[in-house]
């Protein structure tokens, strides 16, 4: 019988050297996010974070999630940073949702082939994302997985533990009756919708960079999920905040309701923020009914702030400070019927 071939892990499609080089390629990026309480260099087989002093009764806030279908897009538009933005936004947006500071952030990128530019510019984004959150990057894993992934594409995870004084934890409990619900003003459709978005661009065979109102639709479609973090923590500090939340699948209709105790329900006005112009586009060409639009999209709201009305305008007046625009656009009431009502559609 042949003796067989010498074969190596090279042979199969995995390049150890090049996860090295990549490492490597790393380190200066995670050092731009570093924070006294980071007690482990990068590579390690887990990241040593200290609780940071102040806390009495510290408690730990943790999120995961990923960028979705949005990544098919960014991928062949070649926008890899903005994937890595928006893989820490939608984790550290959750996280301070409970009033939590995000301490630090791990990543988990998988393909097919390492292609160490990809990776590097993906990484630079996840280390922009989380220099915008003032938490640490501390880690993370690189798996090259030949035959897992088609040739050029990717996929990504992230994971965020910030922490809160168990007493100044949000959990809905502070909300009541007559409360305002502020909205904060979102970059576009940060990472949700985008089976439905690439469904409506296939099917009408329409190029990404066609123009709407002087920007392309790549612009548009793919700008940066907002990071929230920095004027969530002013607001924490500047008014009574009785609850926060991050408007991502489920639009409007299924993530306020989330953070609203049994018994209260809430009015939202569509018609009381100006819509930005890529929304109504979606909804004209795909011909997407309203109440499909309201739960599939933010349609201009990322994040809303629940408070008394006689701390609104200081908010709107902290937001604007961290140049987020801000509206007034439903308030807090009884349940009755229904839990989630939309007036003036």
């Amino acid at each position: 019988m042949p003796e067989s071939t010498p074969m190596t892990y090279q042979d199969a499609g995995v390049d150890i050297a090049a996860g090295n080089a990549l490492v490597e390629r790393i380190k200066p990026l995670a050092a731009r996010t570093h924070r006294s309480e980071v007690l482990s260099p990068l590579g390690g087989f887990g990241g040593l974070f200290a609780v940071p002093d102040g806390y009495r009764e510290p408690v730990l806030v943790a999120a995961t999630d990923g960028v979705g279908t949005k990544l098919k897009l960014l991928q062949r538009t070649g926008r890899h940073a903005t994937a890595g933005v928006d893989l820490v936004a939608m984790c550290v947006n959750d996280v301070v949702v409970q009033g939590a500071e995000p301490l630090f952030f791990l990543d988990y990128f998988a393909a097919g082939r390492l292609d160490p530019d990809v990776a590097a510019g993906v990484i630079d984004g996840i280390a922009s994302g989380c220099e915008q959150a003032g938490c640490a990057l501390i880690g993370g894993e690189t798996a090259e997985m030949p035959g897992m992934y088609a040739p050029g594409e990717y996929d990504l995870a992230g994971f965020s533990v910030g922490v809160v004084e168990r007493a100044r934890a949000l959990d809905g409990r502070a909300i009541r009756t007559g409360d305002q619900i502020l909205g904060l003003a979102s970059s576009g459709p940060h990472a949700n919708g985008f089976s439905l978005i690439r469904r409506l661009l296939e099917v009408g065979g329409i190029d990404l960079e066609a123009e709407l109102e002087a920007r392309s639709l790549a612009d548009w479609l793919l700008a940066p999920t907002t990071i929230y973090v920095a004027c969530a923590q002013a607001l924490l500090r500047g008014v009574e905040v009785h609850g926060f939340a991050h408007v991502t699948g489920g639009g409007l209709k299924e993530n306020v309701i989330r953070v609203i105790p049994e018994g209260l329900g809430i009015d939202v006005d569509p018609a009381a923020w100006p819509r930005p112009a890529i929304f109504d586009w979606l909804k004209r060409r795909g011909a997407i009914p309203e109440t499909e639009m309201l739960t599939t999209f933010n349609c201009g709201i990322g994040f809303c702030v629940i408070l008394d009305p006689a701390e609104t305008a200081t908010a709107q007046r902290l937001c604007a400070e961290h140049g987020i625009e801000s509206w007034p656009i439903g308030q807090i009431r009884d349940a009755g019927d229904s839990r989630v009502r939309f007036v003036n559609p």
